[in-house]
């Protein structure tokens, strides 16, 4: 549903209709948590809704991100941080799957927390534009909050996956190409 939405939402932010857009941001937000909550609660886990909702989150936060920097609502280097960390993320998991193999992409703590700064922080910025709140010093220091959680959740997935690379390229010198480990 989060995917369907993001059209939606751009349009109502390019055409300035912030509150059409609160409003349908709010849909995807409670979508996406009764989807977790529903996930767990009843197991419909599967392997499919594990590689969308992570996409679908990527995909919705990105697009406003962008939109809000290009409409001059967020600064153009926060947008850069928070973008680019998904870059970064998603060009070590193609480069891992080559390189070493399958990719178990598990989001930390810091992770979830780096999605549920970003979304409040765009989430405030749109009611800031279309319901003139919260405050702009809640807004400036959800942006700061945002940033410092995006760059710390960026070099945890980069130490994560690098270590878990180093290990698994350090396993197979360990085994030779006859199947024996070494002594």
């Amino acid at each position: 549903m989060r995917m369907l939405l993001v059209i939606p939402i751009s349009l109502a932010l390019v055409h300035r209709q912030f509150n059409t857009a609160l409003g349908l941001f709010a849909i995807a937000a409670a979508s996406d948590a009764a989807d977790g909550f529903l996930a767990k609660r009843c197991g419909w886990q599967s392997a499919i809704g594990a590689i969308l909702d992570p996409l679908a989150d990527k995909l919705l936060l990105a697009t406003l991100f962008v939109l809000l920097a290009m409409l001059g609502l967020v600064p153009l280097w926060l947008t850069a941080v928070a973008v680019g960390r998904d870059i970064v993320i998603m060009l070590g998991a193609i480069a891992f799957r080559v390189c070493i193999g399958p990719v178990e992409m598990r989001p930390s703590g810091i992770s979830k927390l780096n999605t549920l700064c970003q979304a409040t922080f765009i989430l405030c910025v749109t009611a800031k534009q279309g319901l003139a709140m919260p405050p702009g010093w809640v807004v400036v220091m959800l942006g700061s909050l945002t940033f410092a959680i995006a760059v710390i959740s960026g070099i945890d997935y980069v130490m994560r996956y690098g270590r878990s690379a180093w290990e698994t390229a350090a396993a197979r010198r360990a085994i030779p190409a006859g199947g024996r480990p070494r002594a």
